[in-house]
């Protein structure tokens, strides 16, 4: 109280040439957001989570090498199968065959899944299961492989398990099963082919036959002769429109032939003969029927497998049909397409003949007709003995009765079980432990808000950085604190000579605080001063983000080391929530700044003394308020605030944390400005980019920041 009273009077008078407040100073504020690691801070970050690094790679190098010490013994037997002929020395003619196919006419890829498939391995699993009952499709499917030798024609399969003995007989039986459905698939291939030679036959047939007896009517009613020599004059002209005209009327007798064969059975068999995804459904319901005729020699009528199997034939009998329909209607449209094109260039042409036929009392239609006749009867022809080639091909390759796939390597019998590379798993699974280590490391300081080192606050807030105190562990005991307080004070005497010998002793109330963190003070408090040189800092305000930040703590050694370096400091907790100052101070809180703004007790009442340092004054926050805000945005407060500047060369405020809560934007207009803490591993990012918005809208001049508890070199 007595040193309010000192310096009041003469301060006034010191004051009235000054300002009552000092203007805020514009300065950026805004947050950065880069985010782009080098390497140095990829090292960083395993230094700080070296613990989640090692602890990771522990376990999942743990659980690799128990997987690999636990392993089980298995055997693997293989077969393989030559599914292609090696030379094609065959001279036979294949009607399945596709002219423009590749040489590798077989889809391996879609071949092997047929081989996995349930319906080619049910009787593979039913006849194990006599022998193994605990096999079963998805055990065995699960445990074979197979897989196409590179670009050769040769199929291996392979399987695995831990009877040896099982291994080799269920590798002896699919492959056997194998080789009976490529037997089964190329016979009913050909059989197929005969049935609908066999049942276009007929019909061609009764073409040829019909056309020989046309050409017999037409010569015995017309008694037909050569064209009439008398028409050689114009023989000229009517031989060119002659020659365009029948190739137009031949391309339009083809057309119309064509669609007239695609209204009738026959027409539509001939041209689905072209439609690949007909053919490919086709193909399958007669595999079905084949297999359903299979079935019915084995089971009764009313059994599961032929049920199913009618079911799958019936399910696809309407994919079938709409198939059949969609082409014919597709190869419709394009007939009668042509047909109409053809109609239009035939009529132009009869028309230029027309003209030259006026000039003729005769024309060789007979002729003309004739060799119509004659011409369909060739086409007729050639496709009759096409038919019955063919036929007689089929023939033959059924009669061969070649085995389409060659076993070429037996199922092997296992002796030894199949080896791992133990050492080789140990390494990926070392790597793959660092490489999880690493990788939990990097996520979790991705997911980390926080601030790690000065430089990434530096990068991140664009504020100036007035001060990094460190990290301070209180390590020094009662009996070596006397050679620590000389320490300091040769500290200050060195760097600070034109400081009085009389401050500098009330430096041992540092004296258990290491030199580190005594410098860091001082060179905060010194870059304070810098910040005002246009005009003296004279109050400031300490706060924070968030809580727990080390405000407080800041507020508090700041107003000290101010002291020390021989200015009048008044520290006032304006924390009316949660007060701490009076704590460090070791102070009672019975009286403080909620009575003197509540009530009219006098300023000398509530303003004490620190014991140790006579230069520092605290008035502590007194009982809590029902309602601070009320208290803070009082005009009381702009006074009392007024006359702590006047009477002091520097007023430190200590107010609550900024998140959610007003009071500091309250008092911080009435000073030189706001400084905020930043407590490194601690502060949240996005309460502090939030803090500092709302400053920014409150328009309130930001000193700078200070990074706390420093604990490794940035």
């Amino acid at each position: 109280m007595g040193n309010y009273s000192k310096f009041s009077s003469s301060d006034r008078d010191r004051s009235q040439n000054s300002e009552k407040y000092s203007e805020p100073v514009a300065l950026p504020w805004s947050e950065g957001t880069g985010d782009d690691w080098n390497f140095r801070d990829f090292l960083g970050i395993i230094r700080r989570r070296m613990l989640v690094v090692v602890g990771v790679a522990t376990i999942v190098m743990g659980i690799n090498a128990n997987s690999i010490v636990n392993q089980k013994k298995e055997y693997e037997s293989s077969f393989r199968l030559l599914v292609e002929a090696v030379n094609d020395d065959s001279k036979a003619l294949d009607i399945t065959k596709d002219p423009s196919a590749t040489k590798t006419s077989l889809d391996y890829e879609s071949q092997i899944q047929v081989l996995k498939s349930p319906d080619l391995l049910g009787d593979v699993v039913k006849m194990l299961q006599k022998s193994y009952p605990e096999v079963d499709y998805v055990k065995l499917i699960n445990s074979l492989t197979i897989v196409r030798l590179g670009e050769t024609k040769i199929i291996e399969v392979r399987y695995r398990g831990e009877n040896p003995a099982q291994v080799h007989d269920v590798a002896k039986k699919i492959s056997e099963d194998y080789l009976k459905y490529s037997l089964e698939k190329k016979q009913t291939k050909l059989r197929q082919g005969i049935k609908f030679i066999e049942r276009e036959l007929p019909a061609s047939q009764q073409r040829v036959d019909a056309i020989q007896k046309d050409i017999q009517f037409f010569r015995q009613r017309n008694n037909f002769v050569d064209p009439d020599a008398q028409a050689q004059q114009i023989a000229s002209q009517l031989s060119l429109l002659s020659q365009q005209r029948l190739a137009v009327n031949q391309q339009l007798a083809q057309a119309r032939s064509n669609l007239s064969e695609l209204s009738g059975e026959n027409g539509k068999l001939a041209v689905l003969n072209d439609a690949t995804v007909y053919q490919q459904l086709l193909v399958q319901v007669r595999q079905l029927e084949a297999l359903i005729a299979t079935e019915l020699a084995r089971y009764q009528e009313e059994s599961p497998s032929i049920r199913t199997l009618r079911e799958k034939r019936d399910n696809l009998l309407p994919l079938l049909t709409q198939e059949a329909q969609r082409f014919m209607d597709v190869r419709t449209a394009q007939a009668a397409t042509q047909v109409q094109t053809l109609e239009v260039q035939s009529n132009e042409l009869a028309s230029s003949e027309k003209r030259l036929q006026e000039m003729r009392k005769q024309l060789p239609v007979q002729a003309r007709k004739y060799t119509e006749l004659q011409r369909k009867l060739q086409v007729a022809t050639e496709s009759l003995n096409r038919f019955l080639t063919t036929r007689e091909t089929l023939q033959i390759q059924i009669s061969q009765n070649e085995l389409p796939w060659q076993l070429i390597q037996p199922p092997s019998k296992p002796e030894s079980p199949v080896s791992s590379d133990t050492k080789r798993a140990l390494i990926m699974g070392l790597l793959g432990s660092m490489v999880a280590g690493v990788g939990a490391a990097v996520l979790q300081e991705k997911l980390d808000n926080t601030y790690h080192t000065v430089s990434a606050l530096k990068e991140g807030v664009n504020l100036p950085l007035v001060g990094t105190i460190p990290f301070e562990r209180q390590l020094q005991s009662e009996q070596n604190r006397p050679s620590k307080q000389i320490s300091a004070i040769k500290t200050i005497n060195s760097q600070h000579p034109s400081i009085p010998e009389f401050s500098i002793a009330r430096v041992s109330d540092y004296g258990h605080y290491s030199e580190k963190f005594l410098e860091a003070l001082r060179v905060l408090y010194t870059n304070i001063q810098f910040l005002g040189s246009d005009r003296p800092i004279r109050s400031i305000v300490v706060s924070s983000a968030m809580n727990s930040d080390g405000k407080s703590t800041i507020a508090f050694h700041l107003a000290k080391i101010a002291a020390v370096m021989g200015q009048r400091v008044l520290l006032v907790d304006a924390n009316l929530r949660q007060p701490a100052i009076h704590t460090l101070a070791n102070l009672n809180n019975l009286w403080g700044l909620s009575n003197l703004i509540s009530t009219n007790s006098p300023i000398e009442e509530v303003i004490r003394q620190y014991p140790q340092i006579k230069e520092l004054s605290i008035i502590t926050s007194g009982p809590t308020p029902p309602d601070p805000i009320k208290l803070l945005s009082s005009e009381k407060i702009k006074r009392l605030m007024a006359e702590f500047q006047n009477s002091f060369d520097l007023v430190i405020y200590d107010t609550p944390h900024l998140d959610e809560l007003a009071d500091a934007s309250l008092l911080a207009p009435y000073t030189n400005g706001i400084l905020l803490a930043i407590r490194m591993d601690k502060t949240d990012t996005s309460l502090l980019k939030r803090a500092l918005d709302n400053l920014k809208l409150s328009r309130i001049n930001i000193l700078g920041i200070v990074g706390n508890a420093q604990k490794r070199n940035s």
